[in-house]
């Protein structure tokens, strides 16, 4: 027995060891002051890139071991917090900015250089060499300019550490990443890998690349598609070689791979995805601590343990998956009904001051979930089995932290929205009712799936409807009375994935359509309503499923 004990104690330390990973460092108070550089709305290789770059690259330095530097991005930003953040920090915080002029970077360098050692010059003529500079930047502690920012650089005491003018002509990306590895692996990170992806040809937004260079991330948009065999054969080596359950932060490239394809590979590895390449200031935010008083706590509108009764009526919960910085928060309607909010549950580590931003800003309508899949965003399906349980162990703390009790779960490495499946295989959802004992339910899928279950009051429910952007207010009003009609039973549970910029306006008007009398309801009370009357048929993934592993 005591050898059973003492093993039963190395295992719970060995798992704890394996979800470990060293936390950025956060104040103990936030700054008394900062400033603040206004980017120009021009991200354009032949535009205004030089410049971001640089800035970029200057804040990534001098927030190394301070938050001194916090970027204000364009008004379309994808990320529509940065403003909102700048009050929030003004008011709770105390914090007071500075604010330069529009991509000053003479200013910038003027405050800042002092933290840099020197500066790594990027090829005009190849777009690639800007991500092989934030590598380098981050390794040699210097700031990135283009041939042209040269001048600049020296004006401000900084000398060249690494000329990349000349040597990636006439190479593809397979040959200028691997001469990168070469050159800098040794000396980055091996708890963050940054994906500078997203947008592809003459645009590039590497809001993240602050946090890789603060980190000494390799930076890359290796390919994930099979397509390209030397892209994906060398990134697969990348991702063998980080530390077990580690961070990706970033996203893939739109003009090589999907996110599927992308986002499985990281599950097949183990690792944590966190998107996306254009999420800003983490280098800055990373570091705010969480107010003195505040505590997380979510807006539960039942007990963990009440039980309700579902009466013969339509229910409909509405969730927003696609985080709360690049949906609809800052958007007239929030509070008008009940709303979920899919939660990046990493950002308790990467980006604190943003989740309270949103915990304090709460209206009594809006309700949290915790997501996608676990302790980052991850397909399940493509988790090796002894590798969930540990991540899952991180989830599971995370959830506790931020007062979360429902699980929600995505997964495309089998398909998408259009094609394959989306669906869960029952030896999966039994590890999830297993690792999330405390979970009042789980949510799957993103488009519609029909993967559904109910354990001992805890039910499983997946999509019934997918809102998309485009998407008129009167047609997806006749789906969800189409969906009324093909499902007759009452108690009928309908739950509607709500994507990105629709608003919850748009969300309202379309109920308010609908011919037979609806209940809109808190997602925890849908989950415990649907509890207590299963008219939905148990059912995960089957094998004559299709399957597409390149969604």
């Amino acid at each position: 027995m005591r050898k059973i004990f003492c093993f039963l104690l190395l295992a719970t330390a060995t798992a704890a060891l394996a979800v470990a990973q060293p936390a950025p460092k956060r104040l103990d108070s936030p700054p008394a002051e900062a400033t603040i550089i206004p980017l120009s709305e021009n991200w354009r290789m032949d535009g205004d890139i030089p410049t971001n770059v640089l800035l970029i690259s200057l804040q990534g330095l001098a927030n190394r071991d301070y938050p001194r530097v916090y970027l204000e991005y364009p008004t379309h930003w994808q990320w529509e917090t940065v403003r909102p953040l700048v009050t929030f920090m003004e008011r709770r915080h105390g914090t007071k900015f500075t604010r330069l002029g529009l991509n000053d970077a003479d200013a910038a360098l003027g405050l800042f250089a002092q933290h840099a050692k020197g500066y790594v010059v990027w090829d005009r003529a190849v777009r690639t060499s800007v991500n092989v500079a934030f590598t380098a930047a981050g390794v040699l502690d210097a700031v990135v300019v283009s041939e042209e920012l040269i001048p600049l650089a020296e004006k401000h005491g900084l000398k060249m550490v690494e000329d990349l003018r000349g040597i990636f002509r006439g190479k593809n990306d397979f040959e200028i990443y691997s001469w990168a590895v070469d050159k800098y692996w040794d000396r980055c990170s091996r708890d963050y890998y940054a994906v500078l992806g997203g947008h592809a040809g003459m645009e590039m937004q590497p809001g993240v690349a602050d946090f890789a260079i603060m980190k000494r991330a390799f930076c890359a948009d290796l390919s994930a598609n099979p397509k390209h065999p030397d892209e994906l054969g060398l990134l697969k080596q990348l991702l063998a070689r980080q530390n077990p359950t580690s961070t990706v932060i970033g996203w893939h490239s739109y003009g090589k791979d999907t996110e599927g394809q992308h986002t499985t590979l990281t599950g097949n590895f183990g690792l944590k995805m966190e998107g996306l390449h254009n999420l800003p200031n983490v280098s800055f935010t990373c570091q705010i601590p969480l107010s003195p008083d505040f505590k997380f706590a979510n807006n539960h509108s039942v007990a963990r343990d009440e039980k309700l009764t579902a009466e013969p009526k339509v229910y409909i919960a509405a969730l927003a998956t696609d985080s709360m910085g690049i949906g609809t928060w800052t958007k007239p309607g929030r509070g008008e009904i009940p709303y979920g909010w899919q939660v990046l549950m990493g950002w308790l580590r990467l980006n604190p001051v943003a989740l309270q931003f949103f915990y304090e800003d709460k209206s009594p309508n809006d309700y949290f979930v915790g997501g996608l899949s676990g302790p980052g965003y991850m397909y399940p399906k493509s988790i090796p089995a002894d590798k969930f349980p540990a991540l899952m162990a991180d989830a599971r703390e995370l959830m506790a932290a931020l007062d979360l009790r429902v699980m929600e779960i995505m997964d495309y490495s089998e398909g998408n929205r259009h094609v394959g499946n989306t669906e869960l295989p029952k030896e999966l959802v039994d590890r999830y009712y297993e690792q999330f004992p405390d979970a009042i339910g789980f949510i799957n899928g993103y488009g519609t799936a029909r993967t559904f279950d109910l354990r001992d009051g805890r039910p499983m429910i997946s999509y019934d409807y997918y809102l998309d952007v485009a998407r008129p207010v009167d047609e997806a009003a006749a789906d969800l009375e189409e969906l009324m009609q093909l499902n007759p039973q009452r108690p009928y549970f309908l739950l509607m994935h709500v994507r990105e910029s629709n608003t919850i306006e748009k969300v309202r008007n379309i109920f308010g359509r609908l011919s037979e009398e609806v209940e809109v309801v808190p997602l925890d009370v849908f989950l415990k309503l649907a509890a207590s009357n299963q008219t939905y048929q148990t059912r995960y993934q089957q094998p004559d499923d299709p399957i597409d592993h390149n969604p």
